[in-house]
């Protein structure tokens, strides 16, 4: 096999832009040679990479796979480069994509945690909900993925390719504002139905409450009044007293010891979810490997925050 540096650059710039004559200026070049260029590649590998039939441009699914071993080789090849070059890559920071409620509550505490056990770590972070975080590592566009795992809810990613540290455990508590004497306003005991704050359809916690309530009676009750995909913003809504909803408990701790939030049921409606940090294993990122190696001699209480 005959592969080209600049055709692997070529068809990483394709996949980001999705457009032929984009592509091309980005790449200095007329858009026929580019499009000669991206001929050249699959020729050289052997499938189609590109579904030219599409508007903009979409990747095949060999082409999806393919994208995350050129963008490594071609990350590596410049990571190499920059280390001959005397440009030290030591402190380069890692890309991290994390659900919203996590990349809020939860991260700040764990990687300082982290940081005593390894010392200084340059990390860069983004909030998205956990399918565009399962997306954005697949195609190769982070380094590591901090995600909510729930063996019943979860979508699964290959444990070989994608592997992961368990790095804490939560658990969702349905919470409410409490009343006057304290009470739960909204309380799941009650007769009457009760204002229901709920997870957008797609949200990977919203799908845990909706095994949770799958078969139960109690989803009779709840009447649904408003919805986002986001923890935070449920969060906010119950503080305003307009109706009930599952939080993961890191967000409410100090909301709960003060009793600004009361639970509006008992233990059994609580949904325990494991948090992890994932990794592509096709991506060999000097840095990731080194916090890789680094955490896997760490004990595990240690680990978990």
């Amino acid at each position: 096999m005959n592969l080209e540096t600049k055709w692997l650059e070529d068809f990483v710039t394709l996949a980001s832009t999705r457009s032929f004559s984009a592509s091309a200026r980005q790449r200095h070049v007329t858009q026929p040679a580019f499009s000669r260029r991206i001929r050249a590649l699959e020729q050289a590998v052997g499938v189609t990479l590109v579904d030219r039939s599409t508007t903009p441009v979409d990747l095949t699914s060999e082409g999806q796979l393919f994208l995350v071993t050129a963008r490594n080789l071609v990350e590596q090849l410049n990571e190499s480069l920059s280390h001959l070059r005397g440009l030290s890559i030591a402190n380069e920071a890692l890309d991290i994509v994390a659900a919203h409620s996590l990349a809020l509550s939860f991260y700040p505490p764990w990687i300082s945690r982290l940081q005593k056990g390894l010392g200084e770590l340059p990390t860069r972070l983004v909030a998205m909900n956990v399918g565009e975080a399962i997306h954005v590592l697949r195609e190769g566009n982070c380094d590591l993925m901090l995600a909510y795992y729930d063996p019943f809810a979860t979508m699964q990613l290959d444990a070989e390719v994608f592997p992961s540290f368990s790095i804490g455990k939560v658990n969702m508590l349905p919470v409410t504002l409490p009343d006057s004497e304290g009470k739960p306003l909204f309380a799941f005991s009650q007769d009457e139905s009760l204002p229901y704050l709920s997870y957008t359809q797609g949200a990977f916690l919203g799908r845990s409450v909706r095994m949770l309530l799958k078969n139960d009676p109690l989803r009779m009750k709840l009447r649904t009044v408003y919805e986002t995909a986001m923890a935070e913003g449920l969060k906010g809504m119950v503080l305003q007293g307009v109706g009930v909803a599952w939080i993961p408990d890191f967000c409410i701790r100090d909301e709960l010891n003060s009793g600004r939030l009361v639970r509006a049921g008992d233990e059994k409606w609580d949904i325990p979810l494991e948090i992890r940090l994932y990794r592509c294993s096709l991506v060999h990122k000097p840095g990731v490997e080194k916090l890789w190696r680094q955490m896997m001699r760490l004990p595990r209480d240690f680990l978990e925050a």
